[in-house]
């Protein structure tokens, strides 16, 4: 089993007409799951619907404890990729789960999005990966400890240590 909780972000956004810029509406990943045939056992949670620009030490203790209080030993978060370390970080320490963090550069509403993708591949790093915490972004997975956002090069690096 393996629980998923929802926190807004980009690969949540969506238009909500012609005017308006993006927002953030309904969790996208049950419907990705759906479309994709994906039949691993899931649960669902949307904690919040929030730009992870807007979390705020609150929104991490709440992401925390849901986390913590989880049945499940493999968790995915969605998030949004601009304080998606930040968030992985805050998590780091909870004892006997794996726990894969993913979002998308592009909201999963559009056509070229990298939100199937990024889902399908931390499903899968979930499932296989040792307790910890791990960022799975455009194939690759990182350690939120030493990764940042490129925002230039519209992906996540791993930093030297220095």
């Amino acid at each position: 089993m393996i629980e998923i909780f929802t926190t807004g972000g980009t690969i949540d956004k969506v238009y909500f007409d012609a005017l308006s810029e993006f927002q953030i509406g309904p969790a996208a990943i049950p419907d990705l799951l759906r479309e994709n045939n994906v039949h691993v056992p899931h649960r669902v949670t949307q904690l919040m619907r929030k730009d992870s620009l807007e979390l705020d030490d609150a929104d991490r203790a709440a992401i925390r404890a849901a986390v913590e209080s989880s049945e499940a030993a493999h968790v995915l978060v969605t998030h949004g990729t601009d304080t998606m370390v930040v968030t992985g970080r805050a998590l780091a320490g909870i004892a006997g789960k794996t726990i894969v963090m993913t979002g998308a550069m592009q909201p999963a509403s559009v056509r070229a999005s990298d939100a199937e993708f990024n889902v399908g591949f931390a499903l899968a790093a979930a499932q296989i990966l040792p307790p910890g915490v791990y960022i799975a972004m455009n194939g690759m997975i990182f350690d939120p400890e030493t990764t940042v956002k490129d925002r230039a090069g519209v992906r996540f690096v791993a930093q030297e240590r220095s």
